[in-house]
């Protein structure tokens, strides 16, 4: 299995000489990737119909490509995977572009992590209709593995007219691999048919088993099995040691090949100890 961190997106701050050394010491303690929320507009709470979400416009969230660009830059080994890039709300064209030259500039190692989005606001006010968005995913996934693959592409759907055109350069991986974010029954069908790895939301994976098993019976449907797609839980600080060991334990045993630590939400008030939470984790798992 696979251990990474969770970047700390809003509790981080700019400091840039921080973003390198939490960069740089995530690959020295021998964590194996970094995974970034992604956010690109925040709502005002105080709107007219009020506002019920986990964030707002008074939380900060660097734009994950140019993220990645700068620590990829930094390291040689560490990898990086969106957690979710919320992909409705975007170009897909252009998120294909992004993704393969990520791809090559750090040598491939980039997941694309994504999902549908839960911030009508946010989606709107880019300019795409909430309500399609599931519909489009499944377009633009389509889309994307073309782009990735094919030095030319012709494609003619919904949402994408593409007239023999194509990326370049191509990325290193082909495809770059797509993991889906969500647990929704449509989610994990989705993920059955066209996704290469799975994020979970759940804290546990016996709070996974209903929908572990559903994703079982999807992959059979479409001739697959749990072995043939990755997954990546998360294990979450203020859990406290023992439910650290324990949930990475269980993972272990559902078949998780990746997972990743969030320092966030207890309170974590500086990089520096956002890096020594990470560092307690490492010492404690033996990473």
């Amino acid at each position: 299995m696979k251990i990474g961190l969770v970047f700390p997106q809003t509790e981080f701050g700019n400091d840039l000489a921080a973003l390198r050394d939490y960069t740089q010491t995530a690959e020295s303690l021998g964590f194996s990737h970094i995974l970034a929320y992604d956010h690109v507009l925040g709502a005002n709470p105080d709107r007219p119909g009020g506002w019920q979400g986990p964030y707002t416009h008074q939380d900060p969230f660097h734009e994950v490509f140019m993220l990645f660009s700068y620590m990829a830059a930094l390291t040689t080994k560490l990898e990086f995977i969106t957690g979710i890039l919320i992909l409705p709300q975007r170009e897909t064209a252009v998120v294909a572009k992004q993704a393969a030259s990520l791809d090559v500039l750090s040598n491939g190692r980039f997941r694309l992590g994504i999902g549908v989005g839960w911030n009508k606001v946010e989606m709107e006010s880019i300019g795409f209709d909430f309500h399609t968005r599931g519909r489009r995913i499944e377009e633009q996934i389509d889309v994307l593995k073309q782009l990735f693959t094919q030095e030319l592409v012709t494609f003619k759907g919904e949402w994408h007219e593409i007239a023999d055109a194509g990326l370049n350069p191509l990325p290193i991986q082909r495809p770059i691999p797509i993991w889906l974010g969500g647990h929704a029954d449509v989610v994990l069908q989705r993920l059955a048919r066209k996704g290469d790895g799975w994020l979970p939301g759940y804290r546990t994976a016996e709070a996974a088993k209903e929908s572990l098993d559903k994703l079982d019976g999807y992959l059979a449907e479409n001739g697959r099995s749990r072995s043939d797609i990755g997954m990546e839980p998360r294990l979450h600080v203020k859990d406290g040691p023992d439910a650290w060991q324990n949930n990475l334990a269980g993972w272990q045993a559902a078949g998780a090949s990746h997972i990743s630590f969030n320092t966030m939400g207890i309170g974590l008030d500086t990089p520096q100890k956002h890096l020594q939470a990470a560092e307690e984790f490492a010492k404690l798992i033996g990473l």
